[in-house]
């Protein structure tokens, strides 16, 4: 896989991760289904949340990660 391929495979990742998080925050407040499914409404908010949390946040990291290694490849040459 190619640098490009991975960068556009990790942009993916990070959009996905944010609108997973931005439903698990939309279900626990503004939905009336899950309201009125009690606890499991709240599991299955919070699991939104959370598999956004776990898609988003290292491959942020991945990706400063890459972007501080060409800079230290620029500066060096």
């Amino acid at each position: 896989m190619t640098d490009e391929k991975l960068m556009v495979c990790l942009k993916v990742c990070i959009f996905t991760g944010i609108c997973l998080i931005l439903l698990g925050v939309y279900l626990h407040n503004f939905s009336d289904v899950i309201e009125a499914m009690a606890v499991n409404g709240i599991i299955i908010s919070a699991m939104c949340v959370a598999f956004g949390m776990i898609l988003s946040l290292p491959t942020k990291m991945y990706l400063t990660f890459l972007l501080v290694m060409r800079e230290a490849e620029i500066c060096h040459k």
